[in-house]
């Protein structure tokens, strides 16, 4: 199956990319990386490729080296432009996060927006973490003027984390963790018709991840076709979860 993947010119995150690339294509599946222009080569948030402040809150070791092999695969290069391409063509979409300053081109893009309401009605699955699931908070449902997610239960990047980063490490690198004035999880609770029902927050997290075997500190939500996450530390979950909704959905 083939899963479309959109992506900023620099600036996602590492993990949340490199993780379902690595555990789609180990599947026999094929991703297909989409930017604002066709032929991009994208880069990750370099910071966290070598450790956002004194060496910590970068990427793990194992979803850097899936990057290293990302960047030297040749669909890494070969990305369509998000505008123009026919999602119907995909059997998936996956929105990754990233929070530095390079994924307002994504996360505020009208052009991917509307594309995404396109795939969307088509009742594929749809993946998005972290600060991803702001895209979808933001795209219109063309039949009703609402946010698609009006009515889906969701989680994303927890207020607290978010915050925290932020406060954190501001002394240093400033709003470098505030990629909008507004939390993301506030911006997502206001797409939702029924917030406090179908808001999911997650148990508190500070620094234990999931692992490629050990999805103890992991967490996703799943309603339907859609599926979210909060941040790169549920990133291996929310991956063998999407493999399990396309493998489900082929089988209908």
């Amino acid at each position: 199956m083939r899963v479309l993947m959109p992506l900023p010119d620099h600036d996602f995150d590492v993990t949340e990319v490199a993780v379902p690339w690595r555990v789609l294509t180990d599947a026999g599946h094929e991703v297909v990386f989409a930017t604002e222009r066709a032929g991009t080569r994208p880069a990750a948030d370099p910071r966290l490729l070598t450790g956002v402040i004194f060496g910590q809150l970068g990427a793990a070791e194992e979803p850097t080296r899936f990057y290293e092999q990302l960047t030297r695969a040749p669909e890494f290069s070969a990305t369509v432009a998000w505008a123009d391409e026919d999602v119907t063509a995909y059997d998936g979409l996956l929105l990754p996060g990233g929070h530095a300053p390079g994924m307002r081109q994504y996360l505020g893009s009208a052009e991917l927006r509307r594309q995404v309401a396109r795939f969307w009605a088509l009742g594929r699955p749809v993946g998005a973490i972290c600060h991803g699931v702001l895209v979808l908070a933001r795209t219109e449902d063309p039949a009703t003027g609402r946010s698609v997610l009006t009515d889906r239960r969701t989680t994303c990047l927890p207020k607290y984390m978010e915050r925290g980063a932020y406060l954190s490490t501001a002394w240093r690198l400033g709003r470098y963790y505030r990629t909008y004035p507004a939390y993301v999880e506030d911006e997502v609770r206001g797409a939702l018709g029924d917030p406090g029902a179908q808001f999911e927050r997650g148990p508190r997290e500070l620094t234990r991840r999931g692992t490629a075997s050990d999805d103890t500190h992991a967490f996703v939500v799943e309603d339907g076709t859609y599926l979210s996450a909060r941040w790169p530390g549920d990133a291996y979950l929310f991956s063998r979860r999407y493999l399990a909704l396309l493998r489900s959905t082929a089988g209908a």
